[in-house]
C-alpha cells in the first residue's frame, strides 16, 4: 500500500519512548527559527478523529543537512537525529515543536519535513512532505504538482507573540494513498 516506502521502518525506531500527542524534536533549543506544527488526524471520512495514529517526522538542520552525532543506528544514520514520533490523542490531535529546516545545500529543493503515518493494523506509508508557503524555492509548478497524500502539506506560517512560527496541518488517513 502507498507505493515504495523503504524508509517507513523508521516509524518503529522510537524504542522504549512513551509516545504522546506532542513531541519536541532535539533541535528545538538550538539557534534558529522556532516552529510549532499542530493539527488533527482524521479517519478516511475526513470528519472522524483518528486516535492512536503514529506520525513520524524528520528534517534537516538550518544548513540543509541531516545531522548525525556519530552514534546513530538504523534509519537515524540517514535521517539524522532531528526526528520525532507523535501518537494522536483521543481527539486525533498532534503537535510537535522544532526549528524551521533549511533547504538542501545548493538550495535546489524547498525546505521540508518528511512524514510517515502508522495506523493501527495498517502498514506504514508516507504522506506529502510539510512544505512552507513562503519558501521562495517552492514554485507554483511544484505547488501544483503535489499529490496531496494525506491532504495539503503546504503550510501557511503565522507568528505568535514571541516570534515563533505557528503552522497547522490536518491529515486524512488514506487520502490519495495508492492501494489504500
Amino acid at each position: 500500500m502507498g507505493g515504495e516506502c523503504d524508509e517507513c521502518e523508521a516509524v518503529f525506531e522510537y524504542g522504549s519512548k512513551k509516545l504522546s500527542w506532542t513531541d519536541t524534536l532535539p533541535d528545538y533549543n538550538d539557534k534558529g527559527q522556532k516552529m510549532e506544527v499542530s493539527g488533527t488526524i482524521f479517519q478516511r471520512d475526513g470528519k472522524t478523529p483518528a486516535p492512536g495514529v503514529i506520525l513520524y517526522v524528520y528534517h534537516t538542520d538550518q544548513e540543509g543537512i541531516y545531522p548525525t552525532k556519530g552514534d546513530e543506528t538504523g534509519w537515524a544514520k540517514r535521517h539524522g537525529y532531528i526526528r520525532g514520533w507523535i501518537k494522536t490523542d483521543q481527539s486525533g490531535k498532534y503537535k510537535f515543536y522544532t526549528l524551521r529546516p533549511g533547504a538542501y545545500p545548493g538550495r535546489r529543493n524547498p525546505e521540508h519535513i518528511h512524514a510517515t503515518i502508522k495506523e493501527p493494523g495498517i502498514s506504514a506509508y508516507w504522506i506529502d512532505e510539510y512544505l512552507f508557503e513562503d519558501d521562495p524555492i517552492l514554485t507554483n509548478d511544484e505547488k501544483a504538482a503535489q499529490k496531496k497524500r494525506g491532504g495539503n502539506g503546504i503550510l501557511k506560517l503565522n507568528k505568535d507573540s514571541n516570534g515563533a512560527l505557528i503552522a497547522h496541518r490536518d491529515i486524512i488517513l488514506g487520502l490519495n494513498i495508492p492501494g489504500y
